[in-house]
């Protein structure tokens, strides 16, 4: 185009006696099932945890508007420079996480037509549970000051997102090609389980698009559902 709740785990949650640096926090590591199958399997069932995430809204497609553009570029430098803080700071290192989407429409159809003038998205990168509003602030102060800074800096919310139950699937292959699948996954998966809808749906994308062929793109489709009653 998020079972019981889990909690992070880490190599070491405390800094060694020497004042060392440790890389604590990998979220396809930690989530192994959420963010890194290992397989293209059929639809499953999975429990997200609330998790922080820097999020960025806007609408249309991703393709031709210079808003998603800015949005992913303003993700990946707030993220980096949260990162920096945090490792001066807390001297605990973590991994950026790779982007994710969230994708809504007023007509839920338009995503297996690929209408996606009529898309409205909130582009993400998830942040290890220490990150505090005041290393946010202080992420957002440094890259202010960048000579070339982000244009969409005020754009940029840091938040925590709740899914709970959703169905997932790991697709490969290029985004144009995911209509298909989720088309089964509304016409046939969910009314044959007696699910329903109940929040947006979700991407989380494995592989750089820049560096990887089309027909071998990773990319997650996630739909957090409920029973329908």
């Amino acid at each position: 185009m998020k079972p019981h709740a889990l909690q992070v785990t880490s190599t070491c949650d405390e800094v060694g006696l020497q004042g060392g640096i440790v890389d604590t926090f990998d979220i396809k590591k930690t989530y192994p099932s959420l963010y890194a199958p290992r397989a293209a399997d059929d639809f499953h069932i999975v429990e997200v945890p609330e998790l922080l995430f820097l999020q960025v809204d806007g609408h249309g497609d991703p393709n031709t508007t210079p808003a998603y553009i800015d949005a992913v570029q303003v993700l990946y430098t707030l993220s980096y420079a949260i990162r920096a803080v945090a490792k001066h700071d807390l001297r605990r290192v973590h991994t950026v996480g790779p982007l994710e989407g969230l994708w809504s429409a007023e007509d839920p159809r338009v995503f297996a037509a690929r209408e996606k003038s009529a898309w409205d998205w909130t582009m993400l990168i998830s942040q290890p549970t220490w990150i505090t509003p005041d290393i946010f602030d202080q992420a957002m102060s440094t890259s202010t000051k960048k000579r070339k800074a982000p244009t969409a800096l005020d754009r940029v919310r840091l938040a925590l997102y709740a899914e709970g139950i959703s169905v997932q699937i790991l697709h490969v292959g290029p985004y144009d090609d995911e209509a298909p699948v989720l088309a089964r996954l509304h016409d046939e998966y969910l009314p044959a389980h007696g699910l329903t809808f109940s929040g947006r749906h979700h991407e989380v994308y494995l592989s750089d698009p820049r560096r990887t062929e089309p027909a071998k793109l990773r990319t997650i489709l996630r739909q957090p559902v409920t029973h329908i009653r």
